[in-house]
């Protein structure tokens, strides 16, 4: 039986591609292990499916002056020693690693036991973990085109995130029924992020009385940010989160407003939802979701307004473009190269383990 070591975390986007390749890799026969930091989120989200999980210390390396770049390179020397012997222990044929900078680690403590180790890149420029992670790669996977040029020759590849596929599997009767939504009006979904967008938020929130003249609207609006005012509203139904419904009420959407996380955005286009794509201000983020959205404009999948330039007037304008041009945004998300990004990994991950 292959072993394979998963690692990444302090996002869920550092965590859920892993998820998504759990099944092929179960039926495949690995014996999978999952290495994160000992209370991240990547550990409540690993647990839940019977894998193996090992916690390291971790700390992170920042750009920017904190207290904590004074303790963090201690607890970062303690996880590499931790990384090795898990690493030692375990004797894995592979590492995938999905980011973020517990991950960094255990790609170290792979190349010091010839373990032959991918990687994978949500954003369109390398994030730091994965910077220095990829000279110890065997294989960099990547989400966009335009990442190939960052990443060097010989080991990138465009592969797209793997997706959780029951996210494919919704039925939009269900949805109906759940929401009481009826069928004589078309349905906006809004998303967020896992904590929800205050800006996204109050923006909809804005123009819902023209919206509600033609849409319907699910609002994942995020934890402690629902509007009780709102409340009853016929055609709006809002959430904090949703878990196992998500899957329906994706299958009854007919376009998303979302931020442009790299991993929400290729859900959006392995379920073909024509989206309006807002992404973080480059004030609040080091300007990878503005880079994420524009190469999704320029390939046709995505309306973009910068958050700078959110306003009633365009966010409606915006709306109503997407809508009513729905059609070609679907045809070209279907022709996208990236449509198989789980079938392309596992081939990597099987060549990389019977070597």
């Amino acid at each position: 039986m292959k072993r394979i070591i998963l690692t990444g975390g302090g996002t869920a986007g550092h965590v859920t591609p892993n998820i998504a390749l759990l099944p092929r890799l179960k039926e495949l026969q690995y014996d999978i292990h999952y290495i994160g930091s000992y209370h991240g989120i990547e550990k409540e989200l690993i647990e839940q499916f019977g894998i193996p999980y090992h916690g390291i210390s971790s700390g992170k390396l920042r750009r920017y002056f904190s207290i904590q770049n004074f303790t963090d390179p201690f607890r970062v020397i303690k996880g590499l020693g931790e990384a090795k012997k898990l690493v030692k222990i375990l004797n894995p044929d592979v590492i995938f690693s999905k980011g973020g900078f517990v991950s960094v680690p255990v790609v170290l403590a792979g190349k010091g036991r010839h373990v032959p180790t991918i990687i994978h890149e949500s954003d369109m420029t390398p994030g730091l973990a994965n910077k220095l992670s990829i000279p110890s790669a065997t294989k960099v996977c990547c989400n966009f085109p335009e990442t190939l040029t960052h990443l060097p020759e010989g080991k990138a590849i465009l592969t797209g995130s793997p997706i959780r596929q029951e996210l494919l599997s919704g039925d939009k009767y269900k949805a109906k029924e759940f929401l009481k939504f009826t069928s004589d009006k078309p349905v906006i979904m809004v998303v967020g992020g896992s904590l929800g967008s205050v800006a996204v938020n109050e923006a909809v929130r804005s123009v819902l009385p023209e919206l509600l003249k033609t849409f319907q609207v699910i609002h994942l609006c995020g934890k402690g940010k629902l509007d009780e005012s709102l409340k009853g509203m016929e055609g709006y139904a809002q959430f904090e989160y949703v878990k196992e419904e998500l899957k329906d009420l994706f299958a009854l959407t007919d376009i998303v407003i979302s931020r442009a996380g790299a991993n929400a955005i290729c859900e959006l286009l392995a379920l073909h939802k024509p989206n309006l794509l807002i992404p973080l201000s480059v004030n609040a983020s080091r300007g990878d979701q503005i880079l994420n959205a524009r190469s999704f404009e320029r390939q046709g999948y995505s309306i973009v307004l910068e958050e700078e330039s959110l306003s009633k007037e365009s966010l409606l304008n915006s709306i109503m473009s997407l809508y009513k041009n729905r059609t070609s945004y679907i045809d070209a998300m279907k022709n996208s190269p990236q449509q198989n990004s789980i079938d392309t990994i596992i081939d990597l991950i099987e060549t990389a383990a019977n070597k």
